[in-house]
C-alpha cells in the first residue's frame, strides 16, 4: 500500500511541468488577436518561475529576514520557553511552510485554475503582476518584517526590532492606539480576517495558533472602527498590501472600510481610512518597496492602457532576481 502511495506521488509530481504546458498552451490558442490574453500566457511561466526560485531563495539561506527569523525564534525559545508553540508558528514564515508564501502559491493556482474568478483579463494580469513583484526575494524580506518584530516585541526589548522603530516611537508619531503585541498582523489575510459579530461591529479574528497572542498577552479584541481610525506602521498595510493580497482580499478590506465611513457619516461623526496615508514607522525600508508600492498603484490605473501592459510585462521580465544574493544572513545583533 505504502509502495503505491508513493508511485501515485512521484507519477502527480512528474506531470506537474505537463500541466503547466498544459494550461500555458491553452492560453496562447485563447490568445489569439487580444494582446492582453496573449502577455498573460507569456507572464504565467514567469510569475510561476519566480515564485519557485523565491522557495529556492528561502531554503537556501538568500532571504535576510527569514534569516533573522530562525535567529529570533531560537533566542527566544531559550527565555521564554512558555511560548513555543507560537514561537514554532512564526518559524514557519522562515521557510515555504509559512502563511505568507502558501498565499503566493495558492493566489498563483487560481490564476491557472480558475481565471473565471478574476473580473477581465485586465484584472488577471495584474495579479500575476503583482505576484511577480511579491515573490522578489528582497520585497519578500521586507515583508516578514511583520512577524519578525512581533517575535521581536515578545522578547520585551531583549531583541530589536528590524526595519522599523521602535513601538513608542512610532506609536507617539502616529499618534496611534496600542492594539498590544502583534498588531503588526492585524488587517493581513495571512494571520486572520475581519469576522462582523452579533452586535454588527467587525472585530479581527485570528487564524490557529496566532490566537493564542491574545491568551499571552492579554490582548483585547481589536474592532476595525478603532483600528481603522488608530492603527499603528506595519509593513503589509503601508507597503506590500496590494502585493501580498488577493483581489478578493482588497475587495472585502474596501467595502468593510466604506461601511465603516458611512456608518461614522450617519452618526455624523469624521472617519479618516485605515488606508489613507502611509503611518510612519519604516526603517532602512529597500528602495525596491518604495518603488513596487508606486508600480503597483500604476499597474491598477492604466490597466486599460495597452501600451501599460506591454512596458509592466517588459519591466517585469527585466527585474533583478539577483538583490537576492546580497541578501545573506545577519545576526540579530546587527538586525536595527
Amino acid at each position: 500500500m505504502n509502495d503505491n502511495h508513493s508511485i501515485f506521488e512521484d507519477t502527480m509530481a512528474e506531470m506537474q511541468p505537463l500541466k503547466s504546458i498544459i494550461i500555458l498552451l491553452m492560453f496562447l490558442l485563447c490568445a489569439c488577436g487580444d494582446p492582453i490574453k496573449e502577455q498573460i500566457a507569456q507572464q504565467i511561466p514567469l510569475t510561476e518561475q519566480r515564485i519557485d526560485l523565491l522557495a529556492q531563495a528561502l531554503d537556501s539561506g538568500q532571504v535576510r529576514n527569514a534569516n533573522l527569523i530562525k535567529q529570533y525564534a531560537d533566542r527566544l525559545l531559550q527565555d521564554k520557553p512558555d511560548y513555543k508553540p507560537l514561537i514554532d508558528e512564526f518559524l514557519k514564515d522562515s521557510g515555504t511552510q509559512g502563511p505568507m508564501y502558501l498565499a503566493l502559491v495558492d493566489r498563483l493556482n487560481t490564476v491557472k485554475n480558475q481565471p473565471q474568478m478574476f473580473q477581465n483579463s485586465q484584472a488577471l494580469y495584474d495579479e500575476l503582476l503583482n505576484l511577480y513583484q511579491a515573490a522578489d526575494p528582497v520585497l519578500y524580506s521586507d515583508a516578514l518584517s511583520d512577524p519578525l518584530n512581533v517575535l521581536a516585541d515578545m522578547s520585551e526589548g531583549t531583541l530589536p526590532r528590524v526595519n522599523a522603530m521602535s513601538k513608542a516611537q512610532s506609536l507617539a508619531a502616529n499618534k496611534a492606539q496600542d492594539f498590544g503585541t502583534g498588531e503588526q498582523l492585524i488587517g493581513n489575510p495571512a494571520y486572520g480576517n475581519w469576522t462582523t459579530g452579533s452586535n454588527g461591529m467587525s472585530f479581527w479574528a485570528w487564524y490557529g495558533m496566532y490566537s493564542m497572542m491574545g491568551d499571552l498577552f492579554g490582548s483585547r479584541r481589536t474592532y476595525y472602527n478603532d483600528w481603522g481610525r488608530s492603527r499603528n506602521y506595519s509593513y503589509y498595510n503601508d507597503y506590500g498590501r496590494k502585493r501580498y493580497s488577493s483581489p478578493d482580499q482588497l475587495r472585502k478590506q474596501t467595502d468593510l472600510d466604506t461601511r465603516t465611513k458611512k456608518s461614522f457619516e450617519r452618526r455624523g461623526q469624521k472617519y479618516t481610512s485605515a488606508y489613507s496615508k502611509n503611518r510612519t514607522g519604516a526603517s532602512s525600508i529597500s528602495s525596491q518597496s518604495k518603488s513596487a508600492q508606486t508600480s503597483a498603484n500604476r499597474f491598477t490605473s492604466k490597466a486599460s492602457n495597452k501600451s501599460t501592459y506591454a512596458k509592466s510585462s517588459k519591466s517585469a521580465k527585466n527585474a533583478s532576481f539577483r538583490n537576492s544574493k546580497s541578501t545573506t544572513s545577519r545576526s540579530f545583533r546587527r538586525g536595527k
